[in-house]
């Protein structure tokens, strides 16, 4: 569980490319010594002869191979205890929580309305995502940070439309958090009075536990994946005010009950909101662009009460 063991702690990396189809396509259009490096090398040594690395004469802490420490017998090392997890549970959620804290703070000061997508891998955000924006085109401006283990092809899709979007690659990591979002808003020239899209890791469980300082959480759920993901997954539908039942231009051939998901969705979470979506189709997309509007509205007032 990542609140206990910390997966992928330090492997995260944000992509160098901030921007639409213009942008991106500057970037890689750069001179190999002008373009950032975004991938750590395996061995800074020339390969031997035969393409055999050579044998390393220091490990990374410097000691030769003949006075390296040995390694630790895996049956002597002692197993954190119940209440060691718990506090390194705790301490991870609570550094997060002051982190996601700052964010929103500074979405606040800014008039920013910050969503955060998520879903298992597989729901069609992405692509629903993409059908948004499209619609959206010239209403609002938007920019969105994609969240995957490996690649920039979300990130390649988003700019697509003309929206500039950064990538962050979790490596191990199952989710993104609070201070991936601060390092990559660092990186973002957001304007003030602007829509901010997170779209998480694919991952029903871990993201639910981890506040990255959003308005609301919206999860996805597809009507290929079965009516009681919201029951066998309730962290994550208690924890979103949003959910978007997607893929409902396949209910025509799928045995799959939406009242009942809908119906399920509303028994882990009564206040949730439920618009039923397509990205083929465009069904609820208006839908949802109101209720975006809506919140972009309130942030931005609430952006001139404070100041």
């Amino acid at each position: 569980m990542c609140t206990t063991c910390g997966c992928g702690g330090g492997e995260a990396r944000i992509g160098a490319v901030f921007g639409g189809r213009k942008e991106a396509r500057a970037a890689h259009q750069r001179a190999p010594a002008e373009r950032p490096h975004r991938w750590r090398a395996l061995s800074a040594d020339p390969p031997a002869p035969g393409n055999a690395r050579p044998l390393p004469t220091a490990d990374t802490y410097g000691h030769p191979p003949a006075h390296r420490p040995p390694a630790a017998d895996p049956a002597h090392v002692a197993a954190p205890t119940p209440t060691r997890m718990l506090e390194i549970e705790r301490d991870l959620l609570a550094r997060n929580d002051a982190l996601a804290a700052a964010n929103r703070a500074a979405f606040a000061a800014r008039g920013i309305f910050a969503l955060n997508l998520v879903s298992s891998p597989g729901s069609g955000k992405t692509s629903l995502l993409v059908r948004m924006l499209q619609a959206l085109a010239g209403r609002i401006p938007a920019a969105v940070i994609e969240g995957d283990q490996q690649t920039e092809f979300d990130a390649e899709r988003i700019r697509a439309t003309g929206v500039p979007a950064l990538q962050i690659n979790t490596g191990k990591g199952c989710h993104l958090d609070a201070g991936m979002i601060a390092r990559a808003l660092a990186r973002m020239d957001l304007a003030a009075g602007s829509l901010l899209l997170i779209e998480n890791v694919g991952n029903l469980v871990c993201p639910a536990a981890f506040d990255l300082g959003e308005a609301h959480k919206v999860a996805i759920l597809s009507v290929t994946e079965g009516e009681d993901k919201p029951l066998k997954y309730p962290d994550m539908f208690a924890a979103a005010d949003l959910l978007l039942l997607n893929k409902v231009d396949l209910l025509p051939y799928l045995v799959f009950d939406a009242r009942r998901a809908i119906d399920y969705a509303l028994r882990v979470n009564p206040r949730l909101r439920v618009i039923q979506t397509s990205a083929t189709t465009g069904a609820g997309v208006g839908e949802w662009i109101d209720w975006i509007e809506a919140g972009l509205a309130a942030a931005r007032a609430g952006r001139g009460a404070s100041a």
